[in-house]
């Protein structure tokens, strides 16, 4: 399902070597070592291939059901029970000290590597490096290139075996070096902390961001509900919170076989990921925890879905909307320069889905009769296009 790497593009050499040359004057300034610099910096040059990564803007988004069909795939689910079984006594000890269950984190270690299959094999330096150069974030990319060169100087691991995602992300829990550096633990105990050779270490180092986001032990994360007939959907929004009571008094019923026996007083918030005409959850505090991990919807909702399933739960009951898929970027932009012109603030039109543009096309849904969910679908453009 993945798309093929983009080409790679032509790299100015003495531009790169100029801001290198620079940038070793900042880092020392900043308590990097001389020797550090140089040692990390050998042979680095940047790599065209990173910087077309960086500047692809892929037209299609991946519809959610299709993004869990992979990502929850009964091999993944599979290869989780037998690596939680294999790691129990690691994942026991880990969830002893800090707060998330090893299901949650053995869910984290599937999606984020493959259970430390998938890596990624890119030196962090060298990526860092090309897109502090040239990237479309320089100033982020330049401050996470610094965060890893601290890594580097703490001795954790060499510069050669610190790999990752062309992006920045390291190990086998995906952290970025100033993550690391923040969050990363010595588990197991060897003097060092090894993302990328220790998964005790690296689901230590998981579960103490987690617990840092706040998670709470023993909470509910989601689970599946049905809205009932007028169920008003601009309530349908993380922004929004009440109690488990307030919301079955409203109508809201929890779904499944098996469903999970929650407190009404318990506060949460009801997810539409694909709109009204989808399936809808219950979300908790445990959730945002995972959205602070990774700032998507569907990524939280998958490492759900993945750690209920390790258990023989976790199946969406509702259908999905295949018929009315969410807008690729181009299209995106068009319905934002739409509701903006239509009197709607949508923000920029930069095809982004952000609460902004969420909120105009609310709007734009309440003033039409339309089920205000906030859904950036086919129908909603085709319909603002049409008029």
């Amino acid at each position: 399902m993945s798309a093929s790497a983009p080409e790679p593009v032509s790299v100015d050499q003495t531009g790169f070597d100029t801001w290198k040359a620079q940038f070793r004057k900042d880092a020392i300034a900043a308590g990097i070592a001389p020797e550090t610099f140089d040692r990390a910096f050998i042979d680095v040059t940047p790599d065209p291939s990173v910087i077309a990564r960086d500047q692809a803007q892929p037209e299609f988004v991946t519809p959610i059901w299709d993004y869990l069909d992979n990502v929850v795939s009964d091999q993944r689910v599979q290869r989780g029970r037998e690596s939680l079984a294999a790691n129990i006594s690691t994942l026991a000890a880990v969830s002893s000290r800090y707060a998330p269950p090893p299901r949650i984190l053995a869910a984290i270690w599937g999606i984020e590597s493959n259970y430390g299959q998938q890596m990624g094999d890119l030196q962090i330096v060298r990526a860092l490096a090309t897109l502090a150069y040239e990237g479309r974030r320089r100033d982020f990319a330049q401050s996470e290139l610094l965060a890893a060169l601290k890594i580097v100087q703490h001795g954790d691991v060499k510069p050669d075996q610190m790999l990752g995602s062309w992006a920045g992300a390291m190990g086998q829990t995906q952290f970025i070096p100033s993550t690391y550096n923040r969050y990363a633990v010595d588990f197991d105990g060897d003097g060092r902390r090894d993302i990328w050779r220790s998964s005790a270490d690296a689901l230590a180092s998981a579960a103490n961001l987690l617990q840092s986001l706040g998670w709470h032990v023993g909470e509910p994360v989601a689970a599946e509900v049905t809205l009932p007939a007028g169920f008003d959907y601009a309530q349908a929004d993380l922004s929004v919170k009440k109690t488990v009571g307030e919301w079955y008094r409203a109508g809201v019923h929890l779904v499944g076989d098996s469903p999970p026996s929650l407190r009404e007083d318990q506060r949460a918030s009801i997810l539409l990921p694909a709109g009204y005409k989808g399936p809808a959850f219950f979300v908790f505090d445990n959730y945002r925890a995972i959205l602070g991990y990774n700032n998507s919807t569907a990524y939280a909702l998958a490492v759900t879905l993945l750690a209920q399933r390790f258990e023989g739960q976790g199946q969406v009951r509702a259908a999905w909307p295949k018929d009315d898929p969410p807008l690729g970027r181009a299209d995106l932009i068009s319905l934002q320069t739409l509701l903006g012109q239509q009197g709607y603030d949508a923000g920029a039109a930069d095809g982004m889905l952000g609460p902004t543009t969420r909120a105009a096309i609310r709007a734009y849904q309440k003033k039409n009769g339309l089920p205000a969910d906030g859904y950036a679908s086919v129908s909603l453009l085709e319909r603002m296009s049409s008029r």
